[in-house]
């Protein structure tokens, strides 16, 4: 397993319309305050005299915010309403922003002074974590049971086997089978020891994990979280491909996201997938790749064999939290669409999208009648 970086970018938004709002005052409020406004001595107004007409409800506006964290591009899209102005706005999405990265502080192990990487460091001992970093790997071992060990965070043992990315090699070449299939042979989630009321975690000795394939699912959850704690209502937070959509646009419409063609152009989709009070997360073998000798190689990996899984191109989960979308789209891709969608109807809420190895498109009962597909994936290796 590997860090995902997933391929989904923003469908364009809907523009705003205005939403009028009516104010009801008490009764009589309307003439003392003419009465007082024509002064002593005046006559009043008379009772039968039309009401001031309602100030309109202030249109909604578009925030945006976009920022580096957690190894990707974290974007924030989100619209005022009658309780919350541009300002509040704003300094909302910069809270949710901090929450993220406070996050990223906490689990990244591309730093040394974070909580997972001294757990690392300190495999075969119990180290201290905080109840966010218990609840992630509590989360991680739950899907690596679920999925017969497809999931499985200590994938980190394989350390540079692999290189995609930031550390790929300019002519990268696959390593022999052998060595892959025997440094496959010490990954095991359930090696890992999690106290969760100490709030310690035991890495086992000689192994390392990582949660790349989990944590932005928890980052977004808190992220929205955050926001709504601030009054945001209707909005978008999306971690590379980790997105939850909160509310509807000003229009009415439900946001609606693109769902990468795995051998297209960045940018350029295949289908889309309406939003509302749910999360979506892709795992594509597109992002982080190389070809050699005519054959793709990418991130994800296949803990049973070292070597990347090769049933899929790309899976899309839609779920009720971006934490669970997260958990199961990499266990989806290296299981295979019959397999993975079994697990996929077996938890309640959630459809997944799945472009198999032959180009196939395979979409879970629970997404029939709202995915849109606009055209067939482009072929190619």
């Amino acid at each position: 397993m590997r860090r995902c970086v997933r391929g989904v970018l923003l469908l364009s938004l809907l523009g705003c319309v205005s939403l009028l709002g009516c104010e009801r005052r008490p009764d009589g409020s309307a003439a003392e305050s003419e009465k007082a406004a024509l002064g002593a001595g005046k006559d009043e107004v008379p009772s039968d005299a039309p009401a001031p007409a309602p100030a309109p409800t202030p249109t909604p506006v578009k925030v945006e915010l976009r920022e580096p964290a957690m190894g990707t591009t974290v974007v924030f899209v989100a619209f005022t309403h009658e309780a919350i102005g541009e300002s509040e706005a704003r300094r909302a999405l910069q809270a949710g922003l901090q929450e993220i990265r406070r996050l990223e502080g906490l689990m990244s192990t591309f730093r040394p002074d974070t909580e997972l990487s001294r757990a690392n460091a300190n495999a075969g001992r119990f180290s201290p974590i905080s109840p966010d970093t218990v609840e992630v790997i509590d989360k991680s071992l739950w899907a690596g049971k679920l999925s017969d060990g497809r999931f499985d965070i200590t994938f980190h043992t394989l350390g540079d086997l692999w290189k995609f990315g930031s550390v790929a090699e300019p002519n990268p070449v696959p390593p022999s089978r052998e060595e892959a299939a025997r440094r496959a042979s010490l990954l095991d989630y359930r090696l890992v020891e999690l106290d969760r009321e100490g709030g310690r975690v035991k890495v086992p000795a000689g192994r390392a994990i990582d949660l790349g394939g989990i944590a932005k699912g928890y980052a977004v959850d808190r992220a929205v979280a955050v926001l709504r704690e601030h009054g945001l209502r209707d909005f978008l937070v999306q971690a590379g491909g980790d997105l939850y959509g909160a509310g509807r646009k000003p229009d009415g419409s439900p946001w609606v996201s693109g769902v990468q063609d795995p051998r297209g152009g960045k940018g350029e989709y295949f289908a889309t997938l309406p939003l509302e009070d749910h999360a979506f997360s892709t795992a594509g073998d597109y992002a982080r790749s190389f070809i050699y000798e005519g054959r793709r190689y990418h991130h994800i990996i296949d803990p049973k064999t070292g070597y990347p899984a090769t049933a899929c191109r790309s899976v899309t989960v839609w779920a009720p939290t971006a934490l669970l979308a997260d958990a199961i789209d990499d266990a989806v891709f290296i299981l295979g669409p019959e397999r993975g969608l079994e697990l996929v109807e077996s938890l309640d809420g959630v459809g997944a999208l799945i472009v198999d190895a032959d180009n196939r498109v395979w979409t879970s009962r629970r997404l029939q009648g709202k995915v849109r597909q606009l055209r067939p994936p482009t072929a190619g290796i």
